[in-house]
């Protein structure tokens, strides 16, 4: 099969990393294939899969996009990731569980107080069993490497949260966020915070901008019918959906791909009002009289005139 372009939205299944799931897509001939936002085994849900002159993109397709998740949660055991999939470290008896869990009377009225709470910027720690890195290197590797794993913090921001169900020692709860929260650290500090320690059970990413569940197709259904994998790709232009297109004519396809900015009089807007939307900052995606995108662009004036500058190209 040749070599597509564009984003494919993918229902992750539980049990498989990311990188398993794009290694399934590149048997078919994806050999240029990326993904934004990884997910980890033990989660599923959407997942977004670009392939070949989409990889240009990943970066600014995860800036700012929001996420949504589903979560589930155990309370009274804590394990080295902060998963079910890690060694358990610390675990109530059944009695203290009983006491501290089962037959505490406040507890829920308590546990949703503190989902509640999660609100604007927060500080998070990351976990020890993470792709983040230090000097270089994951900090998984370190992790299980037996080395002391340095502390390392972020900050994230909480859109929305709130409890779904409570089956003690379980409950859900879904959470609205920043890209590159973790919810396994969102599930360790509401046990610390309840007194009991949790553990996340089970996680499903609902949405990751600006594609949710609905657009999602199962990876064993796309691996298995390389034509519904054609058809399922989407354009780069609908991966950026809030980036304005700009048409390009055949002279100033050369400039553009040559790097040089091109005035803004000389791109033709596409979409209803777009072409009173321009202003230093805004970003764009050019194409050429084909549709076909050209590059990544940024508005601006610093040389004294309505310009165009590409920021990265997305030609072969």
């Amino acid at each position: 099969m040749e070599q597509l372009h564009g984003l494919l939205v993918v229902n992750k299944p539980r049990g498989m990393s990311s990188a398993q799931c794009t290694n399934r897509l590149k048997r078919l001939g994806q050999r240029k294939i990326g993904h934004a936002g990884t997910l980890d085994p033990m989660a599923q849900g959407v997942l977004l899969v670009l392939l070949g002159q989409a990889t240009k993109i990943s970066g600014h397709l995860m800036a700012g996009g929001e996420k949504r998740y589903a979560a589930v949660v155990e309370f009274g055991r804590i394990t080295d990731t902060w998963d079910d999939d890690g060694a358990t470290v610390a675990a109530l008896d059944d009695r203290a569980l009983r006491q501290q869990v089962l037959e505490r009377p406040d507890f829920e009225a308590a546990l949703r107080a503190e989902v509640a709470s999660w609100s604007g910027e927060m500080r998070q720690v990351v976990p020890a069993y993470s792709a983040a890195k230090h000097e270089g290197r994951p900090l998984y590797s370190l992790a299980r490497a037996g080395h002391d794993i340095p502390e390392k913090v972020k900050t994230i921001h909480i859109l929305q949260a709130e409890v779904l169900w409570v089956d003690l020692p379980r409950a859900a709860f879904r959470v609205v966020c920043s890209s590159g929260t973790y919810i396994r650290s969102l599930a360790h500090s509401l046990g610390t915070r309840m007194g009991c320690g949790a553990v996340l059970m089970e996680l499903i990413r609902e949405y990751s901008h600006p594609f949710g569940l609905e657009n999602a197709v199962s990876l064993d259904s796309v691996t298995a019918n390389p034509e519904l994998l054609r058809e399922s790709v989407l354009p780069i232009t609908a991966a950026l959906p809030d980036w304005p297109v700009l048409q390009v004519t055949l002279d100033d396809e050369v400039a553009v791909r040559h790097g040089m900015p091109l005035a803004d009089g000389k791109v033709m807007w596409q979409g209803k009002g777009a072409a009173s939307a321009w202003q230093p900052g805004v970003r764009a995606i050019l194409v050429n009289g084909s549709g076909e995108p050209l590059a990544l662009a940024e508005a601006s004036d610093s040389t004294g005139y309505r310009a165009w500058n590409v920021l990265r190209g997305l030609w072969a």
